[in-house]
């Protein structure tokens, strides 16, 4: 069944929408780097989800920068994503629930025929502030979403928003991008590597309800966001690098 259309609301239009579509424009670069596929593949993998997007909110649509989970999407229209109402906020917008907590701004059929329950939404914003998009994760079933998570969340967004910096710069290398992206991969291999394995120790056996457990998973949910930290100045190292070279 498809969804129906919807009018896009005023409210889903942030007071500073011209500014915020003109700090978009630079990052609409169709097609995706290598990276970009495998780092939103680690990303639902870390939080046990079977969809996550890094998502550019145009001017009508939501679209797809990267995704896994969503096979042959590309966008929707902006009514019908809940990444139009995460970059209205401030910090991570959280539905642990849908169904028993709807958000009015956006189409709600859309979600219920889609079957989606949970989402966790952090904007991506440029360093002027703007929100372009959102890194999100999405479940079909309701599950909690702790403080723990939240921060390492909001740490692979600011990885992602790197990444489309990074997109922007070796646009304008003298080199052929393809080219470029072996030695940037190389550089933040180890730290995908690590939050890859991470995931395999989220699968331990004993009962969460024990403080060992709790306390394991605090401890893994922190370097979680310490391998993050280490990518985002990876990534920072290597802007800088190429954007030497352009000058």
């Amino acid at each position: 069944m498809a969804c129906q259309l919807m009018p896009l609301s005023n409210a889903l239009l942030p007071l500073n929408e011209a500014e915020r579509l003109a700090a978009l424009r630079p990052y609409q670069v169709r097609g995706s780097a290598p990276f970009f596929e495998e780092f939103i593949r680690v990303t639902a993998k870390l939080f046990g989800v079977p969809i996550a997007v890094i998502s550019l909110v145009e001017a009508d649509n939501v679209w797809f920068k990267a995704h896994t989970g969503l096979p042959g999407a590309t966008e929707v229209a902006r009514p019908n994503s809940l990444c139009s109402v995460a970059v209205l906020q401030e910090d991570t917008t959280v539905y642990e629930e849908w169904q028993q907590d709807l958000c009015t701004l956006v189409n709600s059929n859309a979600m219920l025929q889609l079957g989606l329950q949970f989402y966790a939404g952090h904007p991506l914003r440029t360093l002027a502030g703007e929100a372009i998009g959102a890194l999100a994760i999405i479940d079909r079933q309701p599950r909690a979403f702790s403080e723990e998570e939240r921060a390492v969340l909001e740490s692979l967004a600011s990885v992602a928003m790197r990444l489309l910096e990074l997109q922007v710069v070796l646009e304008g290398a003298t080199l052929p991008v393809p080219a470029l992206w072996p030695d940037i991969y190389i550089s933040i291999a180890d730290s995908l590597t690590r939050l890859d394995t991470l995931t395999a120790l989220a699968e331990w056996e004993e009962s969460p309800d024990t403080v060992s457990a709790q306390a394991y998973r605090r401890s893994r949910y922190e370097e979680m966001a310490s391998v993050a930290a280490g990518m985002q100045r990876q990534i920072q190292s290597a802007i800088v690098r190429f954007a030497e070279q352009r000058n």
